[in-house]
């Protein structure tokens, strides 16, 4: 792969990363409740997924789920209903009271969640997205030489996306865990699972509507 391609490809992951999906709404809400380090686990899952649905598009899984609609209709279904219930879950997640506000370093795992559950929840999150693999399986070919081996080629893609992928999740988690500590009170955190909760309900609801309008 020539380097002005993997510039133009690691350019083009950055600005995807940045830009804020389901994963990273899930991520900036895990950061405001457990913190940066605590978070580290579904940002694994969601990566975890991301190389999946990568290794699946390079390996023309992206090309076969858009020429088959029943199927594309169906894990876009369970993708948005996903959605919904993990937003309905952050919603509704429990909020510790003062006294425990104010015994924080006595009580900050005392309401965390096991990592198992964030590594699979991140996972799921990026997986149950199957737009996600019609458009790699797009964008791959423009970066990849057809005169040149596909495996390295892919792989060089994959660890790239990895890398910058990560890091920007982990920036995301890193802010939000530090806008945590100004917003400490049962009421602000109560608020900040709310938002984090109806973004992710409203777009799982988008993505329902707008299968319904596809059809």
């Amino acid at each position: 792969m020539s380097l002005h391609l993997w510039l133009a490809y690691a350019l083009a992951v950055l600005l995807l990363s940045l830009a804020p999906g389901p994963a990273a709404v899930l991520i900036v809400g895990h950061g405001l409740r457990f913190g940066t380090h605590r978070t580290l686990p579904t940002i694994a899952g969601a990566e975890a997924a991301v190389a999946l649905l990568l290794l699946a598009a390079g390996s023309g899984v992206g090309a076969l789920l858009a020429a088959a609609p029943a199927a594309f209709s169906a894990v876009k279904l369970c993708g948005a209903l996903y959605l919904i219930w993990l937003g309905l879950r952050q919603w509704c997640a429990r909020v510790p009271g003062a006294y425990a506000q104010e015994n924080a370093p006595k009580n900050a795992a005392a309401h965390d969640i096991p990592r198992h559950q964030k590594l699979l929840a991140g996972f799921l999150c990026n997986a149950s997205n199957p737009k996600s693999i019609v458009f790699m399986a797009a964008m791959l070919p423009q970066f990849m030489q057809t005169t040149r081996p596909i495996a390295p080629q892919l792989f060089i893609l994959l660890l790239t996306t990895l890398v910058i992928d990560s890091a920007v999740m982990l920036g995301y988690a890193a802010v939000a865990a530090h806008l945590a500590r100004w917003l400490r009170s049962p009421a602000a955190k109560r608020a900040q699972n709310r938002l984090c909760g109806g973004v992710l309900m409203f777009m799982g609801a988008a993505l329902l509507l707008a299968g319904q309008g596809a059809e």
